[in-house]
C-alpha cells in the first residue's frame, strides 16, 4: 500500500501564514496534510509542481450561494478560481428560516438585492426545509467541490416572525425580537458561522423596497447578537450606509466587547454611505482600541457594473425605443439594435427616469451617460483603467458622442461587448487606497459576491484578480505574494474560526492549488443561461490553474472539473487535528 494518497513534489510553497516561500513536497492522507518539506515515500498519486506554486485553497467568506448550492455541485464560477470554501448567506438575504407562504417573497428579496434570477431559484429549489436547521439539513444532501458555510439572514428571520407586517419602518415588538433571537440562537447552535444583515438603501426586493433590516434599530441587532453570543460563537456581518445617525460604530463596538464575537462589515468607497471610507476605519479602530473586535471586509477592485445588451443593466434601458423591444427573444432584439435607423431613433431620445426611485437617481444617471466613468472591457482588460481608457476619452478621438461610441461597443463581438462602470472603491481613478489596507490585521480581502449580481458583476474571480493583478502585473505598485495568500487564505478562515484550514501544515485539511503564475490570467467575461429555466448568469474563467485540491482530492485540473464533489457542509468552528498530525 502506498504511504500516501497524494504526494505533491517539488513546488514553491506559500504556506498560508505570511511566512517566506520555500520549494518542497506536500504529502496528503486521509484528506489532511500529512507531511510538508521533504516527503519520502510513495503515493497513490503524484503531481510534479517545480517551478509552480503551492497554495492553500482559497477561503471566500462573502458569497450568496444560498440557492445555487442547493442544486449545484460544481460551484462556478468561484470554484474555478482556487476557492474551496464559501460562506454565504451574507447581506441579511437567504432562504431559511422559511414559511411556505413566503417563499415567493423570500425569492424576490433575493433576486432584488443580489440580482440571481427568481425563476432560476424557483425552479431549481426544493424547499425541503421549513427552520434553519432543517435548511443546513438540506445543504448537507449534496457533496460540492467546496465546502459551504452559511449565516443566519436577517430579511429571513424578520419575514418568519412578523409575516405580513413586515414592511420597511416595521417595527418588532419586544417578543418579536425575542422570538427572532431565539431563531437565531437555534440556527448558530446548528452550526451556522454568524448572523447577517443589511443597511443600505442599494439593498431592495424586486418591487423596489429596502431590505428588511434597513430601518431596523441598534436595540433588535445587539439583541440578536446576544443570541449569537449565548451559542457561544458567529460572525455579525454588515452592509450598512453609514448614516451617522446611526452610530453603526457605537453599537458595534458595544456588542462585540459584550459578546466577545467579532462584528464585520463592508467598508467601501461608496456614494451610498455618508462615512466616507477614511472614516469608516478610523471609527472602526477607535473602537477596537476600547476593546472591540471589529473587522472591515475590503474589495480589491473597484466593485462595478459589468453592462451588456442581455445583461441586467446597460445605458439605454430608460430609452423608449429599448422599452419597445425588451420583451423580445434575443435574435429579434440583436436585429433592431443592428439596423441604422432603429439606432439613430434610440439615440435621438431622452431617458426616462419617471419612475426611477430617488434614492437611486444619481447613480441611474452615471449608468445613463456617465462616459468619464464607463470603460471598453476589451480581451486584456486592466480592472484598474485610467481616464484615458474612459468612453468619453475614446468617443473624442473617434470623433463621435459618447452615446454613440456605448452603442458600438455593446453591438461589437455580435452584440456581445461589454461595458465596465465601476460604481464604489474608484472614487479616486485608482485603487492605491487599497495599498495600506492590505496590510491591515484589521481588514479582510472580501466582497466577491460568489454567486450572485449574475447579470452585472463578476467578482467570483477576485482571487484570481488578486494575485494577477495586485502581486504580479500592477504598474502603481504591487503587494506581496506572501501576504496575499494569507489574506486570502488563512485571514478570511479564521475570522469565522475556521482554524482547520487556509494553512499548509501537518493536521490541516488537504486543500491545496498549485499554480503557474506565469500563465495566470483572467479571461473575458461571458454571459450563459444555463441556470435552471435558463437563467442567465456572467461567468469569467482564468487560465494558469494547473489543479485545485479539495479535501485530499483533485477537483480541477486545467480549469477543468474532475467530476470529484468531497466538499460539504461547515457547521460552526473548525480546529485542525494537530495532535494526530504530530504523532
Amino acid at each position: 500500500m502506498p504511504a500516501f494518497d497524494l504526494i505533491i513534489r517539488g513546488g514553491t510553497i506559500v504556506d498560508g501564514t505570511g511566512a517566506g516561500r520555500f520549494i518542497g513536497d506536500i504529502a496528503v492522507k486521509d484528506g489532511l496534510i500529512a507531511q510538508v518539506g521533504e516527503v519520502r515515500g510513495d503515493a497513490a498519486e503524484e503531481i510534479e509542481a517545480s517551478g509552480l506554486l503551492v497554495t492553500p485553497g482559497f477561503v471566500d467568506i462573502h458569497t450568496h450561494y444560498d440557492g445555487q448550492a442547493t442544486w449545484d455541485q460544481e460551484m462556478a464560477p468561484s470554484s474555478w478560481h482556487g476557492v474551496t470554501t464559501v460562506v454565504m448567506g451574507n447581506c441579511g438575504v437567504g432562504f431559511a428560516p422559511a414559511k411556505p407562504d413566503k417563499h415567493e417573497w423570500l425569492i424576490g428579496l433575493m433576486e432584488g438585492v443580489e440580482d440571481i434570477p427568481g425563476t432560476a431559484l424557483a425552479e431549481g429549489m426544493k424547499w425541503n426545509w421549513e427552520t434553519f436547521p432543517e435548511y443546513l439539513d438540506a445543504l448537507e444532501e449534496l457533496p460540492r467541490t467546496v465546502d459551504v458555510g452559511t449565516h443566519v439572514p436577517h430579511g429571513s428571520v424578520r419575514a418568519y416572525v412578523l409575516g405580513d407586517r413586515e414592511r420597511p419602518g416595521a417595527i418588532p415588538t419586544e417578543d418579536d425580537i425575542a422570538q427572532m433571537s431565539t431563531i437565531v440562537e437555534e440556527g448558530v447552535r446548528a452550526g451556522a458561522l454568524g448572523f447577517s444583515t443589511s443597511r443600505t438603501v442599494l439593498h431592495r426586493d424586486i418591487d423596489g423596497e429596502v431590505v428588511p433590516g434597513t430601518t431596523a434599530t441598534a436595540e433588535e441587532l445587539v439583541e440578536i447578537g446576544r443570541a449569537m453570543g449565548r451559542a457561544g460563537h458567529g460572525v455579525f456581518e454588515m452592509a450598512s450606509d453609514m448614516m451617522r445617525e446611526w452610530d453603526e460604530f457605537g453599537w458595534m463596538g458595544k456588542l462585540s466587547r459584550e459578546t466577545g464575537l467579532p462584528v464585520t462589515f463592508a467598508a467601501l468607497q461608496s456614494i451610498a454611505k455618508e462615512l466616507p471610507l477614511e472614516e469608516q476605519i478610523s471609527s472602526m479602530r477607535a473602537e477596537n482600541d476600547n476593546g472591540a473586535n471589529i473587522v472591515a471586509q475590503i474589495a480589491l477592485r473597484g466593485n462595478g457594473i459589468v453592462m451588456a445588451w442581455q445583461g441586467t443593466v446597460h445605458p439605454f434601458r430608460l430609452k423608449p425605443s429599448w422599452k419597445e423591444i425588451e420583451e423580445l427573444p434575443w435574435e429579434e432584439q440583436k436585429a433592431k439594435l443592428f439596423d441604422a435607423e432603429f439606432k439613430a431613433k434610440i439615440l435621438a431620445e431622452q431617458h426616462d427616469f419617471s419612475e426611477v426611485n430617488q434614492d437611486i437617481i444619481g447613480l441611474i444617471m452615471v449608468v445613463c451617460g456617465g462616459w468619464n466613468m464607463q470603460f471598453e472591457m476589451d480581451p486584456d482588460f486592466n480592472y484598474e483603467p485610467t481616464t484615458d481608457e474612459s468612453i468619453l476619452e475614446r468617443a473624442k478621438a473617434a470623433g463621435v458622442s459618447g452615446e454613440e461610441y456605448a452603442y458600438d461597443l455593446l453591438c461589437s463581438d455580435d452584440g456581445k461587448g461589454f461595458i465596465y462602470l465601476p460604481i464604489l472603491n474608484y472614487a479616486d481613478g485608482n485603487l492605491d487606497f487599497l495599498m495600506d489596507l492590505q496590510q491591515s490585521d484589521d481588514t479582510v480581502n472580501s466582497l466577491s459576491d460568489g454567486g450572485a449580481h449574475c447579470g452585472t458583476i463578476c467578482d467570483a474571480a477576485s482571487p484570481t484578480f488578486m494575485l494577477q493583478h495586485w502581486v504580479r502585473d500592477r504598474e502603481r505598485g504591487t503587494i506581496g505574494l506572501e501576504n496575499a495568500i494569507k489574506r486570502q487564505c488563512s485571514d478570511t478562515a479564521r475570522l469565522y474560526g475556521l482554524e482547520d484550514r487556509g494553512v499548509l501544515a501537518p493536521g490541516y485539511l488537504a486543500d491545496l492549488n498549485i499554480i503557474d503564475m506565469d500563465k495566470l490570467k483572467l479571461g473575458k467575461p461571458w454571459l450563459a443561461f444555463d441556470l435552471p429555466a435558463g437563467g442567465k448568469r456572467l461567468l469569467q474563467k482564468a487560465e494558469g490553474y494547473v489543479a485545485t485540491i479539495k479535501n485530499g482530492e483533485v477537483t480541477f485540473r486545467d480549469g477543468t472539473w474532475t467530476g470529484s464533489a468531497p466538499g460539504g457542509l461547515i457547521r460552526g468552528p473548525q480546529r485542525a487535528d494537530l495532535a494526530e498530525a504530530a504523532e
